[in-house]
Order: C-alpha cells, then structure tokens, then sequence
C-alpha cells in the first residue's frame, strides 16, 4: 500500500466500553449507568460495570498494543472518573489512572490520542437538561481544563468530543443510545451544545500546550435507495443532518442553510468559538447508508434503506470499501483548507472466533482505500482500527464483537485473534518500507 512514511497505525477503545470499575476511586455515575440499569435497553440486559476490567488491566493491555506494534493509540478520558458531579475540583484518583496510562504508553513508544467526551456524560449534568444546556457545554470547556491541565504536556493528539452527531441524534433525538430521549428535532440544541463544547475545549487545549487537537466525527456517505426524486431528496436530507449539520460549523464557521432558525444563540458568537483552527480532522467510518424517503406524515422526512448486493458484517451493516474513498475525496472537495485527517475509528463485528478471516479481509479493503484516496490527492495521516477489544457495544451490551483481540468475558481473559496478527504484521511491513 502506498502510505506516507511518516503514517500511524494504530486502534481505538473507549472508557465505558472497557474500563469498568464504575464505583471505584471516586467515579460518579454516568447515563450510561442509567441507562443500562433500564429494563430493556440493552439488548442482552448487560452494562458496562465490569466491561473488560481495563481499569485494572490496563498495564496488560498497553503490553498487547506493543505487541501490535501499535504506532497510537485512541483511549477516552471518562469525565464521571475526573468530575464526579461534572464539575468543581478533579478527582485526583481519577487523573492518576490516566497519568500511569499516558506514561506507559510513552515509554512503550506508543502515541496517546485522547478522547475528553466519549459518552459518558456524568448523570448529575442530564438531570439538569444534559446537552439541551448550554451550561453542560461550559462545565465540558471546564472539565477539558482540568484534563489538559494534567495531561497537554505527554498526549500527543486530543479529540475533544467523539461523535457528535451520534450522541446527539441518537441519545437525544431517536432514544437509541443515552440518555434515551426521543425528542425528534426538539433535540438540535444538543447538537449545537454538543459543537460549542467542542469548541470551547479546543480553546483550553491549546490553552494548555496541547500539541495536535482535531476531531473524531461519525460520516457515511448516504445514497439513495432509488433515482425517484423523492428518494434523493430524503438521501440529500440526511446527508445535511449527519454529515453537514456537525462538519460545516467546525470547518466553515456556519451551519447548512436552513439550520440556523433552529440553533440557539448567540449564534455568531458560538459559531465562532466552535470554528477554532485544528490540526487534523479525524473521521470515524463503517459504511454508506442508504435512504428513501418517508410515509406520508411520518415524524421524519427520511427512512433509512439497507443497500443489497453488498457482504454485512455481524451488526448487518454493508462492506463498502471504495465509500471510504468516496468520502474522503467529498470532504475534500466540499471543505477547502480541510486540515489533514486520521481515521479515527474504522472495523467491523464478526462472530465469536479466532481464525477471523473476514475482519482481516474488511481491514485490508479500507487500508486499501484509504491508500486509493491518499494518491488521489487526500492527505490522510493515520489510521486507527476500532477496536483493540471485544468489548460492550452499547445498546447491544457483548453480543457484538469489534477486537482484534477476544475477551472472554467471564474470565476476562484477552486472545490475540488472526487479525491481530495480520495487522502487527501490516505495520511492521509499512515500517520496513519506510525504513
């Protein structure tokens, strides 16, 4: 593959997905501990209390990145475990966690990229509104502070917030994920909320010396389920609302057209604390979406379409290389100046098994297209898998499995699968090359 020499390899986890421990050193509750203590939420009626007890198998776990030969390596800081209420003064015990995990990672000459809000949002904050508050968007600007303050001197990339558009539509809007409400478009003031949160941690990142600040924000490029005009109206509508309505603010200092009247303000003012310069963008991808359009007098304009003649991983999700390229080359082209970008998130859930043929397939597909988009032009800079660890895959609690390496989970015991070994391999031939 033809990838700059200077490209990082890596993978991605995040703290509820497998740290655990939520009742130890002082962490505080978070909606996602609310929300899976909820009958019904979780497919499996699991949470992640336990997860993969990376809060006290951490030093195991920086072992398997070395042995991966893992060039970063994408971790969130859980804000409950810093803040417990979401705000006043930090948690040390909590700070000292990532301390030890920062400086381990170092000497193993791996690259900390830390996400500050994957999530986890301390439940003290929702029973005050959540991300409908523009409060919550000051305490995050604070609670980054506090982090940056600990941390900017050793982390060598920082994603303030995970997602945004997820989060937002999905915890807020649809009721999928937490905190579980169904608000419909009632729930663009947490989108926006959720950007000037971004925004303002950016501010205090740099603040504090952080070298490399960028994002880590959920695209799919969204094709319509036929040629109908009907349908390519409801495809475009998405398009605006997944992809736009959270990448323009960042990278033009504007919402779409039309999206404005919604947001509350003060709008200028907000819009230029979440345009802050960034070093990369990053991109979390798994696949395109297809889309048709609505019922008549249905709640949304569009329904989402499964796209046939395409392999599904375990989730049923499509194997869509060449739409990594596709998105690439659009961001690109839709956003002058766009800063360079890392995959922050990229993989797959296969079935229990360690010879995992189709993941290491999926993996070498997108590596591939990335490389495609790279010589067409896309200055792509990393490429972090998701994830180093079967894990809890939220709404779907363990039935899902993303690791390159298995978790048995009630012996906690981690086995390295073949796609494991297939991408230590990768990177120890990329590096060979650049050598």
């Amino acid at each position: 593959m033809n990838l700059p020499r200077d490209f990082v390899f890596g993978t991605s986890t995040a703290a509820y997905q497998i740290e655990g421990a939520i009742m130890a050193d002082g962490r505080g509750p978070s909606i996602w501990d609310t929300f899976s203590a909820e009958p019904g939420r979780i497919v499996d009626g699991t949470s992640g209390a336990i997860a993969c007890a990376h809060f006290e198998r951490w030093a195991e776990d920086v072992e398997l990145l070395k042995q991966l030969g893992a060039g970063g390596y994408r971790f969130s800081i859980a804000w409950p475990r810093i803040q417990p209420t979401g705000s006043g003064a930090a948690n040390q015990s909590g700070l000292a966690f990532y301390d030890r995990l920062v400086d381990a990672l170092l000497e193993a000459g791996i690259a900390p990229m830390a996400t500050l809000y994957h999530w986890d949002l301390p439940q003290e904050l929702e029973d005050v509104g959540g991300w409908l508050s523009r409060d919550v968007a000051f305490r995050f600007g604070e609670y980054a502070a506090v982090v940056a303050d600990r941390l900017a001197d050793r982390v060598t990339h920082w994603c303030p917030v995970n997602e945004p558009n997820v989060a937002a539509l999905q915890g807020y809007a649809l009721g999928e994920l937490a905190p579980g409400r169904t608000l419909l478009f009632d729930a663009l003031p947490a989108a926006h909320h959720l950007l000037l949160g971004h925004g303002l941690a950016v501010q205090a990142l740099s603040s504090a010396g952080a070298a490399q600040i960028g994002t880590a924000t959920n695209h799919f490029p969204v094709r319509a389920i036929t040629d109908s005009e009907s349908d390519r109206v409801a495809a475009a509508f998405l398009d605006l609302l997944w992809n736009r309505l959270f990448a323009d603010p960042i990278l033009l200092g504007r919402y779409p057209d039309g999206l404005s009247e919604a947001m509350p303000g003060p709008l200028e003012e907000d819009l230029a604390q979440i345009a802050q310069p960034l070093d990369f963008y990053g991109v979390n991808y798994y696949n395109p979406m297809g889309a048709r359009a609505a019922a008549s007098g249905a709640a949304l304009p569009f329904e989402y379409a499964d796209l046939t003649g395409y392999p599904t991983t375990g989730f049923g999700w499509p194997v869509v290389p060449e739409a990594l390229t596709e998105l690439l080359l659009d961001l690109q082209a839709r956003y002058p100046g766009l800063p360079p970008v890392i995959i922050t998130e990229n993989g797959c859930s296969y079935p229990d098994r360690h010879d995992d043929q189709p993941r290491i397939d999926y993996l070498e597909a997108h590596l591939e297209a990335v490389a495609e988009a790279v010589a067409r032009g896309v200055d792509v800079r990393g490429y972090y898998c998701w994830s180093l660890l079967d894990n809890f895959e939220w709404a779907h609690g363990y039935t899902q499995r993303f690791g390159l390496v298995h978790v048995e989970f009630e012996t906690l015991v981690r086995t390295p699968k073949r796609s494991f070994h297939w991408y230590a391999e990768r990177v120890r031939a990329h590096r060979a090359g650049s050598a």
